[in-house]
């Protein structure tokens, strides 16, 4: 996926949500293991590659979800992680999504010149139910970045944010299901009151997919396949659309990057009721579904 920069691979389980982890599951069906943590070879510097003609492979105005296979602020990264915070100093005109079930340790990670944040990074917490929830997100709210989000995902457990939100501080909330073996059900009625409180302040709030296992009414329903689960997200009609995002992006030169000049998401026909569009990158037309 274009829209994925993985410097390093591997993690320690940090809590229930790490339960039924699917890097963990992916790795076991490659015959490796999850916990081994190691820097990516070919992957590190993705977001500094260019293609034959001199240009980023990464354009600008583009998001790219760090550590998705990791977590960026892991103990076992922290002689890495200053190499990626300068890959992230020399690209501020893309924008980078950190998210974390760490924020504890987040203070001590960033760099010397941070001061109140660089305006390119978007800092979420991970939050599988209310007890994670009311641990991590009050630190979050602490914590110096720019954009903060909130990641309700896996989510196993109802969780109410209404009062963090009251603070105006959070931008948007994501919310997922679990899957692989192993997948606790999420419930309707939890997405549609995270639904309502985002609503309520006026948050954008983005279900991007059931998970295996969904409860509607009462009724347990098996879905098998994310995009699947990421139609029926879609057709639920709970993703909202909040008051709008802004990224001041700069070039190498430090100049403003204006709207009209950043990278515009090409999506198919079948992206139109996938529950991911509002965050996704759109399509990177490699081709293979034309094959």
């Amino acid at each position: 996926m274009h829209d994925i920069w993985n410097p390093w691979h591997g993690c320690i389980k940090k809590s229930e949500g790490c339960q039924n982890c699917y890097m963990y599951y992916l790795d076991r069906m490659r015959d490796q293991d999850g916990s081994h943590i190691y820097r990516t070879k070919n992957g590190f510097r993705y977001p500094l590659q260019k293609d034959r003609a001199g240009h980023y492979k990464v354009r600008s105005g583009e998001m790219l979800r760090v550590c998705m296979t990791s977590d960026f602020f892991l103990e076992e990264a922290d002689a890495w992680r200053g190499e990626a915070w300068e890959i992230m100093r020399q690209r501020p005109d893309v924008i980078f999504f950190l998210l974390t079930k760490r924020p504890e340790r987040v203070a001590q990670c960033l760099p010397p010149d941070w001061g109140g944040g660089w305006e390119h990074i978007f800092f979420n917490v991970s939050t599988e139910n209310q007890r994670r929830a009311d641990e991590r997100i009050p630190i979050l709210l602490e914590l110096p970045f720019r954009h903060k989000g909130i990641m309700c995902a896996p989510m196993i457990g109802q969780i109410s944010i209404a009062r963090y939100l009251e603070s105006g501080q959070i931008e948007r909330v994501l919310c997922d299901g679990e899957n692989y073996g192993g997948a606790r059900p999420c419930h309707y009625d939890w997405v549609k009151q995270l639904h309502d409180e985002c609503a309520a302040h006026d948050v954008t709030f983005v279900f991007c997919g059931t998970g295996r296992r969904f409860v509607k009414d009462g009724k347990l329903y098996q879905i098998e396949g994310n995009a699947l689960q990421s139609r029926q997200a879609h057709r639920s009609g709970l993703s909202y659309q909040g008051r709008p995002m802004h990224f001041d992006l700069y070039d190498g030169w430090g100049y403003p990057i204006p709207e009209s000049a950043r990278y515009q998401p090409y999506f198919r026909e079948k992206c139109q009721t996938c529950g991911m569009r509002p965050v996704c990158n759109g399509c990177s037309q490699c081709g293979k579904c034309d094959i």
